[in-house]
């Protein structure tokens, strides 16, 4: 079982829709991040310009610095492999921010 400590960190992929725009990130606080991104609070942001808000797909790490590598690994992959990332887990593209903070909650308690 993985357990999130203060040197965890996360990838995630956001979509504008099923198919749209995709932004990759990374941040040893996601539930604070996909908070930030579907309240556009960072004001013309590539994120609040094409509004990619949906959190599409995520990828726990133990370490922040693994989760910057990865996310580095992903960003450097194209397009296409990046929606087989996204469809292996998440086929309908759905928005996966309630799956993710009960992800949270079951690792913090």
């Amino acid at each position: 079982m993985r357990k999130y400590t203060p040197n965890s960190g996360y990838v995630y992929m956001l979509a504008s829709k099923q198919n749209g725009t995709l932004y990759v990130g990374v941040t040893s606080d996601i539930c604070g991040r996909d908070y930030q991104h579907k309240e556009h609070l960072f004001k013309n942001s590539f994120t609040d310009r094409y509004n990619v808000t949906l959190l599409v797909w995520y990828e726990f790490h133990e370490y922040i610095g693994d989760a910057i590598k990865r996310e580095k690994q992903i960003k450097h992959f194209k397009r296409e492999w990046k929606i087989r990332l996204i469809e292996e887990d998440n086929l309908l593209w759905k928005d996966l921010s309630d799956r993710m903070r009960n992800d949270l909650k079951s690792e913090l308690f």
